[in-house]
């Protein structure tokens, strides 16, 4: 079975319709945000934002208390490149603390318990050609840690941000995109975690006057992986893309939440996110929140999310929201969609002598190739085929 929608700008016109919360729902445009951690209690699976979540998975990220977390449960490891300046901002230092704002309990304790951020600086007029690596590296699930990260790049720079994140660990994160005017940055943050990890992200980006920002998620590892993603538009002029790649095996849940702020006139943003699933118990979910502000004339927006099922008994939610509050936009759409593997295109393939796991090998990587060809970073294209390969042959061998 698939689901789909999509409204175009022609339909919002003809038929005069606004795509905002529904009545005694909250608009992103008013959601609650406070650092203090006492304003945020602890989910209950009731809300909104945490009805589709594993609450037993993560409940020792609620939970957690100050503690010492050296790297023995988890370390840091900088490729450092020429043109990236390295260092560390303490809490409240700028430009930490401008960007996000904590919605939520574990992106507020984040905050809190984070004495120190990583800070990646692109510098103002330089074009950084190679990708600046961070290896994350879990060593002890038992412990809870936490961690945040600043990116930069300031005026008229470009830069290229890799967050690998590998091993075993409990790991709230808190990471600030900062773009200044007429700046590229590209961020890719690979969830690659052993099938123990639990990892809550909070992504928040502010995109400066003609800056634009390519953020890719790709999530492969871990028993429970969710990612926040939001970029705000804080000028006119900034382009955002938005992309995500994730496999889900059995028993593991991913989810993946985007929010996209314009509130700026004359911007533009695309999102792309697919999934495959196999195996019992399964689970991703995709949340896409589009808000177009009164002020937010000339917008441009399209977001899609498309699932491929592979097996019986797992599970995919894709919820697309749209909130514009203006009628002056250039285009205004989404579309989600979740299905099995098409049975026209492994017909056309048997018929030509194609053995049936060959086959649906083939469809599945057609299904992925368009995105992973959006990756500008070959190392990390080569290792996504292999790993998409990998899974595969643990359900058609």
């Amino acid at each position: 079975m698939t689901l789909t929608t999509d409204h175009s700008k022609a339909e919002l016109e003809s038929e005069g319709l606004s795509f905002g919360p529904a009545t005694g729902e909250e608009s992103r445009a008013t959601r609650h945000a406070s650092f203090d951690v006492a304003q945020h209690p602890v989910p209950t699976g009731r809300e909104e934002e945490w009805r589709f979540a594993p609450l037993r998975d993560l409940l020792p990220l609620f939970q957690a208390e100050e503690t010492t977390v050296s790297e023995e449960h988890l370390s840091y490891d900088v490729d450092e490149v020429e043109g990236v300046r390295a260092g560390q901002l303490g809490s409240g230092e700028g430009p930490r603390d401008s960007v996000l704002v904590p919605e939520d309990l574990v992106a507020a304790r984040t905050a809190e318990l984070t004495a120190n951020a990583l800070h990646l600086t692109a510098q103002r007029n330089v074009e950084v050609d190679q990708p600046t690596v961070v290896e994350i590296g879990g060593h002890d699930a038992s412990v809870v840690a936490h961690g945040a990260i600043v990116l930069e790049t300031e005026e008229s720079s470009s830069a290229t941000f890799v967050l690998n994140h590998t091993g075993s660990a409990r790991y709230a994160q808190n990471v600030e995109m900062v773009l200044g005017a007429n700046s590229r940055m590209t961020v890719i943050s690979l969830q690659d975690w052993d099938d123990d990890a639990v990892h809550v992200a909070t992504h928040v980006a502010s995109i400066g006057r003609d800056a634009t920002l390519k953020h890719i998620v790709v999530t492969l590892g871990g028993k429970a992986v969710r990612v926040n993603a939001t970029s705000r538009f804080t000028a006119p002029g900034g382009e955002v893309e938005q992309i995500g790649l994730y496999f889900a095996d059995d028993g593991q849940h991913l989810e993946h939440r985007l929010f996209v702020d314009h509130a700026a006139p004359k911007c533009t943003s695309n999102v792309t996110y697919k999934g495959a699933l196999q195996g019992k118990g399964a689970r991703s979910v995709w949340v896409g929140d589009v808000l177009i502000r009164k002020v937010a004339e000339g917008t441009e927006t399209y977001e899609v999310n498309r699932n491929l099922v592979l097996t019986e008994g797992a599970r995919a939610d894709s919820v697309p929201n749209l909130e514009i509050e203006t009628g002056e936009i250039e285009g205004a759409g989404h579309a989600a969609a979740t299905g099995r593997f098409d049975d026209e295109q492994l017909f056309y393939l048997r018929a030509r002598g194609i053995p049936e796991i060959e086959a649906r090998r083939l469809v599945v990587r057609g299904f992925f190739a368009e995105l992973i060809q959006k990756i500008d970073v070959p190392d990390i294209r080569e290792h996504l085929t292999a790993s998409i390969e990998t899974e595969l042959a643990r359900s058609m061998n």
